[in-house]
């Protein structure tokens, strides 16, 4: 099999993978509401969490997260085995995390993405993706506003990728993901500036 028929099959199925959407299926296993009905109508852990049920919120942000690693993990283990470009990774990345926003089983209406960057990161360097997590967790965990630590944490993964390799493809990989994620956040932005951004915990 052509490379090229290859690396597209990759980005097909990384794609597919990002478009399940793990706040439905927490929320069907644990019989709680389409989170698409209420609060945020967001799928997203932060969304799943104001149903007031931490475990299938806890397995929404670990699923989207999985699904981001696995994809590149994959991709980034037997690429050379299939005689492909260095490129694959970066279009594989890429694939995972915008079927998440973008997927084809909920009609293109994803989530915001944040999980699912935070496994890409982890997946193509451990030391990137703890950086922009744990600077996630701290401005999460002190001021208490999800969107607030994505914008951060979107913000400075894309320096922390600097200063971890100067120039790199993937650099350009990472600062795309940086902007989709500052894009889907902007409503969450202007309301954080007019006082009425709704904190972590919040019910719905």
């Amino acid at each position: 099999m052509p490379p090229y028929l290859i690396t597209f099959l990759a980005v097909l199925a990384a794609y597919l993978l990002g478009s399940v959407s793990f706040a439905l299926v927490a929320s069907r296993l644990f019989g709680l509401a389409d989170p698409r009905s209420y609060g945020s109508k967001n799928p997203g852990a932060t969304n799943v969490l104001r149903s007031g049920h931490k475990g299938a919120a806890i397995f929404t942000l670990i699923g989207d997260a999985a699904k981001g690693w696995l994809a590149v993990f994959l991709a980034d283990q037997h690429a050379a085995d299939y005689g492909l470009s260095g490129y694959t990774v970066g279009l594989v990345a890429l694939a995972v995390f915008f079927g998440h926003l973008y997927p084809v089983f909920l009609g293109f209406k994803g989530g915001k993405g944040v999980a699912t960057a935070a496994g890409v990161l982890l997946a193509i360097n451990p030391w990137l993706g703890l950086a922009t997590l744990g600077t996630w967790l701290l401005i999460a965990f002190t001021l208490r506003y999800s969107s607030l630590a994505a914008l951060v944490a979107a913000t400075a993964a894309p320096i922390y990728g600097f200063l971890l390799w100067g120039r790199d493809s993937l650099l350009l990989v990472i600062g795309i993901i940086a902007m989709a994620l500052i894009g889907k956040h902007w409503q969450n932005l202007q309301r954080l500036m007019a006082g009425s951004e709704p904190k972590i915990g919040n019910r719905k």
